[in-house]
């Protein structure tokens, strides 16, 4: 399918107004829209029969668009606005439709319009729907943006009602669509598709792929009397079959009380169904599959599945639309015809967002384990592990216990049979990828030193990275990366990583059953030692406390918007010191310092400064999404900590940062005490004791360690990109690249061949960034099948009230207060004692936890960065609640049952 803004088609003069179907394929989206381009290219296949019709040219729109007072001042103003800025975007879309719609047509464009109908009849009755050229792509399909008019006859009405089509490229739903979805309305135009109305005895629409769970081998037929308008409008229940290789498998048949018919007059009236015809089925059986059959040819041909518009008439099928579903979730490639279950990635790495290609090829680079791409986001292929019992069992347990909604989603598909076969253990089942059995001795000196020869590693890669360029600075990073995978996958680094984790587990399981104690491991594992992501936290709280004590600097900050902010900060102080001449008469000029003009002069900026770079210094390749090499980081725009340290500022008291930790600490001390005291009191007391004290020795010592693979990993992973962008940036001035930044739309060794050849192909970066835009508006799935099939979990539990929403407790305690919403860091607005909702927090997203009192996230698991942060700060926690941001509102009061595992949405006042 042609780019929205494709010049393809211009082998058509600029004053050619009609086509009929027959001269346009999907190569004249820019000429007669997505709508008019499907039409001509189903016009095209062979046993589709399409109702015949024309298209009025994009061209015959921007000619009377030329001709409507101020409407490129107007279009730039309305590419301005955002879409949340309702009022705005209605007064402004209203003023441009409003000028359209008075807009004469002129007397030749009028007659070329409505000349076709001479051929297909001046009497005939025509359906006229809007076409605009970003319409019915692959991945958006402004379905329902623009208007359609039934049942129009005559010359005259066809003529006004293509006015009234391209008036409503401008309705307030079309341009919200479109500046949410990123198409600048200066390059979207409106064509309009004329064509002859079918009065069908049946009508409706199919999907060749399933609309709920996206499964490709799923067809659904929706199906009612008359025309569509009925079903489309929600005043009828359509009957819904579904057709699976061919054969129906379920149906439904609903009472219809009435049909929508064509009008001898024009227009559309409803009828009332006889009493005998209300419970009748739309279609046979056999009208069904050969349906089903017809959209699996459109398909094909389109090459993607399709949502297509047919009714039946006298018999005969007729196609009157077909567009790309674009609400599915891709399928990861495979080179084979085998069934294929798929796990997310994302959802462990509690990292969700699509990926731009380089940073899908980093994270390939570094992982032991293949991973298939799809959708801009990781998965891996588990089909092989769940064939074989022993590693099945390994697989479901791991995954299960991590998170219980990829362990019921991946049961639901081994108990189908369907897809996963059985296969015998012919040989003992390998460990997977980082297993690692040994339990090292309890040795706080292993951390130290795991941690030494991570810091000496990284520190020899800052050396020595700055002293390659060009095509050697990749197989240099190439060779890198094996180094950062020894220290990723290292195998005493594992052991004490899954050391900690079945003490956790051990003490949780055990406890409970000794003394009924819930999640206990989450209070003793309060303030432990080594936890550089809880470490940074505590770190932005001492940033704070320097800030706090210099109003001036504070309100400075406020008002920072560009990341040079920290020279200023330093030039605050200069302008203290002048200030401070000038009142002794020492000063006879003030240079240097025009842009602080009107900032108030202050001492106390240099050592805000300094604070500030500290940080940064020790956390400054940090960012949310940090596992993704092309976000920003901290260090790259530091104004995006600004907000976390205002808040800090505002929220929190002086030397919180310490007093937090012994707090913890204290409380951790004072929870073992008095769980050994009651174990000693059990039936053989001392020897419980004695083992339940070894473990909390094991859990503290090595559970902090838990977080500094991937701090290594982001550390090297910012070298290498400050690198990448000096490449990137001599291919800015070789005129080979527009923007350094594009890069992140090459894979590495892609990005390689353009440094070695001094070549990047422009349309490449240009349909990636369309694609990642695309990939950003879909939910990745937790478990996706090579059908396509999103397959989903539940938690199956009995302990969760009815109206509460369930998920995997990771960190004790209950707390009540309120819900804040935030689905981007940059624009966190937390205060004292907020609950913070979110889809999921990787490290980056650690500094609000100092603020807030409770954390409800929609992905993650029990040892995820959160769910380890949340505990060591003592902080209720449930993850996994499935649609969080959607079904909590904002502002509302919630109470989170972070040692039970679900979240209740209190009633206001007044409920």
């Amino acid at each position: 399918m042609a780019d929205a803004d494709s010049s393809v088609g211009e082998s058509y003069p600029s004053d050619c107004y009609v086509l009929g179907f027959e001269e346009t394929d999907r190569t004249h989206v820019a000429v007669v829209g997505g709508k008019g381009a499907h039409l001509g290219e189903l016009s095209r296949i062979e046993g589709i029969h399409v109702p015949a019709g024309y298209c009025v040219t994009s061209g015959a729109f921007r000619r009377v668009l030329a001709d409507v007072p101020s409407i490129d001042e107007r279009i730039a103003q309305l590419s301005r606005l955002h879409p949340d800025d309702r009022e705005s975007v209605r007064a402004l879309s209203a003023e441009i439709r409003a000028g359209v719609a008075e807009t004469s047509v002129p007397d030749d464009l009028a007659a070329a319009i409505t000349a076709p109908l001479a051929r297909l009849g001046e009497g005939a009755a025509y359906a006229v729907r809007s076409s605009a050229t970003a319409e019915d792509l692959p991945t958006a399909s402004f379905a329902g943006q623009q208007d359609t008019y039934l049942n129009i006859v005559g010359p005259a009405a066809v003529l006004e009602h293509v006015s009234r089509c391209w008036a409503s490229l401008f309705t307030e739903r079309a341009v919200t669509y479109r500046l949410r979805n990123g198409f600048d309305h200066r390059t979207v135009h409106m064509a309009v598709v004329v064509q002859q109305m079918v009065s069908p005895d049946a009508s409706g629409v199919l999907f060749t792929a399933d609309p709920v769970t996206s499964n490709r081998r799923i067809t659904s037929v929706e199906a009612g009397f008359g025309l569509g308008e009925a079903l489309v409008s929600g005043r009828v229940n359509a009957d819904v079959y579904t057709v699976r290789d061919g054969e129906i498998v379920d149906k439904s048949v609903a009472v219809k009380q009435l049909a929508v018919h064509a009008s001898p007059e024009g227009g559309t009236r409803e009828q009332a169904l006889a009493p005998d015809q209300r419970g009748e089925p739309a279609l046979t059986d056999t009208q069904v599959v050969r349906l089903a059959r017809l959209g699996r040819r459109i398909e094909a041909h389109f090459g993607c599945p399709q949502d297509i518009e047919w009714c039946l008439s006298d018999g005969d099928i007729q196609i009157v639309q077909s567009r790309p579903i674009t609400t599915l979730f891709p399928i990861p490639a495979a080179d084979d015809e085998e069934h294929h279950v798929y796990v997310s990635v994302g959802h462990q790495q509690m990292m969700t967002d699509p990926m731009k290609p380089l940073g899908l090829s980093f994270w390939q680079l570094t992982t032991p384990v293949p991973m298939a791409e799809a959708g801009g986001r990781l998965f891996v292929d588990v089909t092989e592990r769940l064939a074989s019992p022993a590693s099945r069992d390994r697989v479901m347990e791991s995954l299960g216990r991590s998170d219980p909604l990829i362990g019921d989603a991946l049961r639901t598909v081994l108990d189908r049979g369907d897809l996963i076969p059985s296969l015998p253990d012919s040989t003992p089942a390998e460990p997977p990828p980082g297993a690692a059995p040994t339990v090292p001795d309890t040795d706080a000196d292993l951390v130290t030193e795991l941690i030494e020869r991570g810091q000496a590693s990284n520190a020899a890669l800052e050396r020595e990275i700055g002293t390659v360029s060009g095509p050697a600075l990749f197989d240099f990073i190439l060779t890198d990366v094996e180094e950062l995978r020894r220290i990723l996958f290292d195998p005493r680094s594992l052991q004490v990583i899954m050391s900690a984790l079945n003490a956790s587990w051990w003490l949780n399981e055990r406890l409970e059953a000794w003394l009924g104690d819930k999640s206990v491991a989450d209070a003793l594992t309060q303030s432990v030692p080594d936890n550089v992501t809880s470490q940074m936290g505590l770190a932005l709280l001492d940033v704070a406390d320097v800030i706090r004590s210099h109003p001036d600097v504070v309100a400075f900050l406020r008002a920072a918007d560009s990341d040079d902010f920290l020279d200023k900060l330093h030039e605050l102080d200069e302008l203290h010191e002048l200030d401070e001449l000038d009142e002794r008469g020492e000063l006879s000029e003030r240079e240097g310092v025009d842009e602080l003009e009107g900032v108030n002069a202050s001492a106390g900026g240099r050592e805000a400064g300094d604070a500030i770079r500290a940080f940064l210094g020790k956390h400054g390749m940090r960012c949310a999404g940090e596992i993704d090499i092309t976000r920003p980081r901290w260090s790259e725009r530091p104004t995006t900590l600004l907000p976390l340290i205002l808040n800090n500022v505002d929220n929190v008291e002086p030397g919180a940062g310490e007093q937090r930790f012994q707090e913890g600490l204290r409380a951790a001390r004072t929870k073992e005490a008095e769980v050994l005291e009651r174990l000693r009191a059990l039936p053989g007391g001392e020897a419980k004791a004695e083992e339940t004290k070894r473990m909390i020795n094991r859990v503290r010592t090595f559970i902090g360690y838990r977080e500094y693979p991937k701090y290594f990993m982001v550390s090297r992973y910012l070298h290498y990109k400050r690198a990448l962008l000096e490449e990137a940036e001599r291919l800015v001035r070789a005129g080979a690249l527009a923007e350094k930044e594009d890069v992140f739309f090459l894979g590495f060794h892609e990005f390689r061949d353009a440094v070695r050849t001094g070549q990047v192909d422009g349309r490449l970066i240009r349909r990636r960034e369309e694609a990642f835009r695309a990939h950003q508006t879909l939910t990745p799935p937790r478990v996706l099948t090579s059908d396509g099939e999103a397959v989903t979990g539940s938690y199956r539990r009995a302990d969760v009230p009815d109206d509460a929403l369930a998920g995997l407790a990771v960190s004790a305690g209950t707390v009540e207060g309120r819900a804040r919403v935030v689905t981007d860091l940059a624009q966190a607005d937390l205060a004292a004692g907020d609950i913070l909702v979110t889809a999921c927090t990787d490290p980056g997203w650690s500094p609000l936890f100092v603020t807030i009192k409770g954390l409800v996230t929609e992905a993650g698991g029990l040892m995820t960065h959160g769910a380890v942060v949340a505990r060591e700060y003592g902080l209720p926690a449930v993850v996994g609640v499935e649609d969080a941001t959607r079904l909590i509102p904002d502002g509302r009061r919630i109470r989170v049952h972070g040692t039970s595992g679900y979240v209740e949405v209190l009633p206001e006042e007044g409920d």
